[in-house]
């Protein structure tokens, strides 16, 4: 009950409503001077409210029950004091808060019904309605502490939704945890129970110092990962310093890491080792030959199946090719005579669809083509034959620079061109991977084509 001075006129409408006594400055009685403001009477009843022409309108509050929320059919439904339920088509529901504050209505949401009781609701609009008799915008305010909460919030729980946030765009939702590892292992350990808007450059700096020269890729991507975390933390009012990372940079100077490409064959090498290869038909031997054969990366090469395959073409889907998921497209790729004769067999050990089947389950191992090149004592690994193709491309033929990154599967060019030139080159590609493939088992003496 809400006591108020004064008494309600004995010959307002709804007076005889109201249960009060006649005594001045006992609970019950109320009388309004103000066209602006609302107030609840008592918790289970009446609301006045003033509006501009100085009338007085008795409102009942809590109209609703908890069975009636539950069955209400798709609508807007008042509870009263402001408070509305918005029943949607689906059976779910939220609860709306409309307010006035500044002379403009405000809408504020509550949460969702089905988390939210309608005590809870009832209890919260109360709490934000007294906010407007101060003047104060209940959104506003509402902002304001949940960006005083969040000082208090650690890096690893920011870490963990700026993930959740991010999976979407991640290659298998990124359960193979390569995007979160350069956080979980370096930046995580040290600083994940800091409040995230006290980190700065100094944490980031002492952070990655003694990995930034030794593995410079490893601390560049856990500096990238941790940006996006201060990003997603700023996203949510958090008070934090968008610059820590770069002025972090600035504090550790260039790297000193030489980047090494990974090891190639030199393509005038690689028919003599395609030789010691084709004797065998294990599915180690088959998956090598096929890799140099079509310059496909080993991991669509070890999860190629049957169904990919139509004649002399296979369709690599775009989940296999390298990229942000859903910024890559299915890739096709012309077999040459030589890389059919390599899946003929393999297609007698197919299991559950894949020509390269693993010794229990699922397909080879993506170490199994890189150890047996290890054993044979070659310091080539399997993706350097990419490269000794690349090359063979540039030395050995006339192919434009375009059709050349296609073949390994390259992304040429800027999107405005590509939208226009929409060609995957397949026709000119068909002939220079026949060529390869000559060279690769030695049929012809490799000229410039």
């Amino acid at each position: 009950m809400v006591r108020a001075v004064g008494t309600v006129p004995p010959n307002h409408p709804q007076s005889d409503n109201i249960k009060h006594p006649h005594t001045p400055g006992k609970p019950g009685e109320f009388l309004f001077r103000s066209t602006s403001f609302a107030i609840t009477l008592h918790p289970r009843i009446l609301l006045w409210q003033g509006d501009t022409k100085g009338d007085w309108v008795l409102r009942a509050l809590h109209r609703l029950t908890a069975i009636g929320v539950k069955n209400a059919p798709p609508g807007k439904h008042p509870d009263g004091g402001g408070l509305w339920l918005h029943k949607r088509d689906d059976g779910g529901g939220q609860w709306v808060l409309r307010v006035t504050v500044h002379g403009r209505r405000r809408e504020m949401g509550l949460g969702s019904a089905a988390m939210v009781t309608l005590k809870d609701a009832r209890d919260a609009a109360q709490q934000w309605r007294a906010m407007t008799q101060d003047n104060l915008d209940p959104i506003k305010e509402r902002e304001r502490q949940r960006r005083a909460s969040g000082r208090s919030r650690t890096l690893a729980d920011i870490a963990d939704e700026a993930f959740e946030a991010r999976k979407a765009e991640l290659r298998g939702d990124g359960v193979a945890g390569r995007w979160f590892s350069p956080l979980e292992r370096h930046i995580l350990p040290r600083l994940g129970k800091v409040p995230v808007s006290e980190i700065d450059q100094t944490d980031i700096r002492d952070t990655l110092s003694t990995i930034w020269h030794k593995k410079a890729e490893t601390a560049t991507k856990a500096l990238s990962r941790l940006q996006i975390c201060l990003k997603h933390a700023a996203a949510l009012g958090i008070d934090v310093d968008l610059q820590a990372t770069s002025k972090a940079r600035a504090l550790l100077g260039k790297q000193r890491h030489v980047v090494t490409n990974i090891p190639a064959m030199p393509w005038k090498e690689v028919p003599a080792f395609y030789k010691t290869i084709t004797p065998e038909d294990t599915l180690t031997h088959l998956a090598l030959r096929l890799v140099i054969l079509t310059g496909v990366r080993s991991m669509p090469i070890r999860f190629v199946q049957t169904s990919q395959i139509s004649g002399d073409v296979w369709t690599v889907p775009a989940d296999m090719m390298k990229g942000r998921k859903d910024a890559t497209t299915d890739f096709r790729v012309p077999l040459s005579a030589e890389a059919l004769k390599v899946i003929e067999p393999a297609g007698r050990h197919a299991r559950d669809g894949y020509l390269f089947p693993g010794a229990k389950r699922g397909v080879i191992s993506d170490m199994t083509l890189g150890r047996y090149m290890e054993r044979a004592g070659f310091a080539a690994r399997p993706h350097g034959f990419r490269s000794s193709l690349r090359d063979w491309l540039a030395e050995a033929t006339d192919a434009p620079h375009e059709v050349a990154e296609t073949i390994l599967g390259h992304t040429v060019d800027s999107a405005v061109t590509r939208a226009y030139r929409r060609t995957d080159f397949i026709e000119q590609r068909r002939p220079l991977m026949e060529l390869w493939a000559c060279h690769v088992t030695g049929r012809i003496v490799p000229t410039h084509v």
